[in-house]
């Protein structure tokens, strides 16, 4: 996966949108203003912080080398994922739980009105 593909498939979900708090390197892609994906696009390799259920990243991380707890995030939760390590289909698969853990968390009026959009 290249790095434009990455901000394409992020930027897929509804309501999301990209940011970059961080800095211009940093691309932060949101949902209704809550995080589910940062990268750093330009880097080699390119690596994607994502939000992962804590049982599921532990196993995750024991399977593949690829995947690592988050870095400079809160470790149970998000993993830090080297994408040309691991096969697309896994990435998108990732990602797309990232997105839909975020989601979840959000109020319920919210999470009505991404599913109307």
């Amino acid at each position: 996966m290249t790095p434009q593909e990455l901000k394409a498939f992020c930027l897929e979900f509804n309501a999301s949108v990209e940011e970059f708090p961080f800095g211009p390197e940093t691309s932060v892609f949101k949902v209704l203003g809550k995080l589910f994906a940062l990268t750093a696009l330009d880097g080699e390799p390119l690596k994607v912080n994502l939000k992962c259920e804590p049982e599921i990243a532990v196993r995750l991380r024991a399977e593949h080398p690829a995947i690592v707890p988050g870095y400079h995030m809160n470790k149970r939760h998000w993993n830090t994922v080297t994408v040309g390590e691991l096969p697309d289909r896994l990435v998108r698969e990732l990602i797309e739980d990232s997105y839909d853990l975020v989601v979840a968390g959000l109020p319920k009026a919210e999470r009505l009105r991404l599913d109307r959009a």
